[in-house]
């Protein structure tokens, strides 16, 4: 009758990378099916419908760019508001996991329950940034929220940490909006947001975007930023319609080299009623 020899120092070792290996790929599993869930709330909460307004385009591109195992929390939103204005947001949450999808559902839903309550930008992000600290998170997200009215083509615009919009006009004018901004959302109570207010002229557009889409590993934000500008002018001019410039837009975050999300919101004066 044979005899069992005693494990060796050689199958110890396989013995323990076999564990090794299998708690790794159990673990790698468990964060492939969180990376999996955080896409799908993403894609889950952002709008499936965008408003619409005589004379006015609405165009939306979103990518959910994502580094080994990490996803982002970017968003974008549109829709109608009570008074018939069009309310525009879009943003950006701190970290990259499931807990930063979360907040983003958060800020998201936060702005459109408020915005029942006022319509104002600055006051509607006012009341959102005090409306997450009494929940108590630990995260903070960056946001632009616009409320276009259809009538007089005038947006308000308030923002929150945010990367500014770029506007452009069919007369060949073209830029970074300047306006002033407050805090991102989140950090501290009782904060102020300035409103600046701009006119969506015939012809003209203006693009609403994260971060993802202008800075990288390839491309400063400031490079991005104009590299946005020159396609907005070049839409404008030549009338390109608002899916065609969140196309170009998009395509051109390509070279950013990001490892982020991507989202692009695109308004647009089509000039088929005066502004």
């Amino acid at each position: 009758m044979s005899r069992k020899r005693p494990m060796d120092d050689g199958d110890e070792l396989l013995a323990r990378l076999g564990s090794l290996t299998a708690q790794a790929r159990e673990r790698a599993e468990l964060q492939r099916s969180r990376v999996e869930l955080a896409i799908a709330l993403q894609r889950g909460m952002l709008p499936r419908d965008l408003p619409t307004a005589s004379g006015y385009r609405i165009a939306v591109r979103y990518a959910p760019a994502f580094h080994g195992l990490n996803v982002g929390g970017d968003w974008y939103d549109a829709f109608r508001m009570s008074d018939g204005r069009i309310a525009l947001s879009i943003g950006d949450v701190q970290g990259h996991n499931i807990e930063a999808t979360a907040f983003m559902g958060q800020v998201r839903v936060g702005l459109r329950a408020l915005a029942s309550v006022t319509s104002e930008p600055g006051e509607l992000l006012a009341l959102t940034n005090d409306l997450l600290i009494s929940l108590g998170g630990e995260l903070f997200a960056t946001c632009t929220f616009m409320r276009l009215d259809p009538a007089t083509g005038v947006l308000e615009s308030a923002r929150a940490g945010h990367i500014p919009c770029v506007w452009a006009t069919a007369d060949g004018r073209s830029g970074v909006a300047e306006d002033e901004g407050g805090p991102p959302l989140g950090v501290q109570e009782g904060m102020e947001y300035p409103v600046t207010r701009y006119r969506l002229t015939q012809g003209g557009v203006f693009v609403l975007l994260t971060d993802g889409v202008v800075e990288g590993p390839s491309m400063s934000v400031e490079e991005g930023l104009d590299q946005v500008v020159r396609l907005a002018g070049i839409a404008a001019v030549a009338g390109l319609e608002a899916h065609a410039l969140a196309t170009a837009v998009m395509k051109g975050a390509e070279r950013v080299g990001h490892e982020d999300d991507a989202a692009v919101l695109v308004v647009g004066h089509d000039g088929t009623r005066a502004g």
